[in-house]
């Protein structure tokens, strides 16, 4: 089992190169960052951590974009995977999105992975034209058609919310059909059906609590359908507990990604290194 770490970036604090750079060298395996255009001011859409249209952190308002943090991070590290946890691709041009994903991978020698979600704000995804209700269709659109970009020589891609003809587009990126992909959310059966379908993992929300049965489901879901391997399961974890690490270790969870503190570099950088001692990892050279 790996270790991650995320980064709730904003416009203060520490910047996620310095973050990543860190996260590297002290161990960690996986960097990740949120995405929120922007967030409405007045908003219908209840918080799933709050339960209403209270948030939980500021940052929310003040999130840097996630691929161009990840693209400076990328220049600074040299074998850490970085992610997205999550981004909300609906809220993108598919074609612009793939182009600027694929950068991102080719730049970092294909370290990309790809967090995404249905999104909880319907008022910002409005703002982007999303229908609520259609809005996992569109998303398994936008990954269908980035992916037709990312592998074919003359890429293209007739749906209901994409559509355009032979194209060429490169960077391909480095996996194939594309970077590692995991949906961020609930384990419901819903969404673990969808997974199983559309994606190559699941990643739980920071509220998640008693994941073995979804564990279970989603593996005999995927093995029903046919898919090669095992789905890859990222858990956010809170505090590192030795006793709950190892019940995720016999769980088969693949990777525990762990929160960083909204305060200064000196103190997120700090902190950065205990984790790393808690969690017992080795720090490289």
């Amino acid at each position: 089992m790996e270790f991650g770490l995320t980064l709730f970036t904003s416009d203060r604090g520490i910047r996620p190169a310095t973050a990543a750079a860190a996260a590297e060298r002290a161990g960690f395996s996986a960097f990740y960052v949120p995405e929120h255009t922007h967030i409405p001011v007045r908003r219908e859409a209840a918080h799933p951590g709050t339960g209403g249209a209270e948030l939980p952190d500021e940052r929310y308002c003040r999130t840097l974009d996630p691929w161009v943090s990840l693209a400076a991070a990328s220049a600074v590290t040299t074998t850490i995977r970085l992610g997205t946890a999550v981004a909300i691709p609906v809220e993108s041009d598919p074609i612009t999105l793939a182009k600027t994903i694929a950068s991102v991978d080719h730049l970092s020698d294909g370290r990309t992975v790809l967090g995404v979600g249905f999104a909880w704000n319907l008022d910002e995804l409005a703002d982007h034209d999303v229908p609520p209700a259609r809005r996992r269709t569109m998303l398994r659109e936008y990954l269908e058609a980035m992916r037709a970009l990312w592998t074919q020589e003359e890429a293209e891609f007739h749906g209901e919310f994409v559509d355009f003809g032979p194209s060429w587009a490169w960077p391909k990126t480095a996996r194939t059909p594309g970077p590692l992909t995991l949906v961020g959310g609930a384990g419901t059966e819903k969404n673990l059906t969808w997974i199983v379908r559309s994606a190559d993992g699941w990643m739980t929300t920071p509220i998640s609590t008693g994941i073995n049965e979804s564990v279970r489901r989603l593996r005999e879901l995927w093995a029903e359908a046919g898919r090669e391997g095992a789905p890859y399961v990222v858990v956010l974890d809170g505090k590192p507990d030795p006793e709950k690490i190892a019940w995720y270790r016999d769980l088969g969870v693949d990777e525990l990604v762990y929160g960083t503190p909204d305060r200064s570099e000196e103190e997120v950088l700090a902190y950065i290194e205990r984790l790393a001692g808690k969690l017992g990892l080795q720090p490289q050279d």
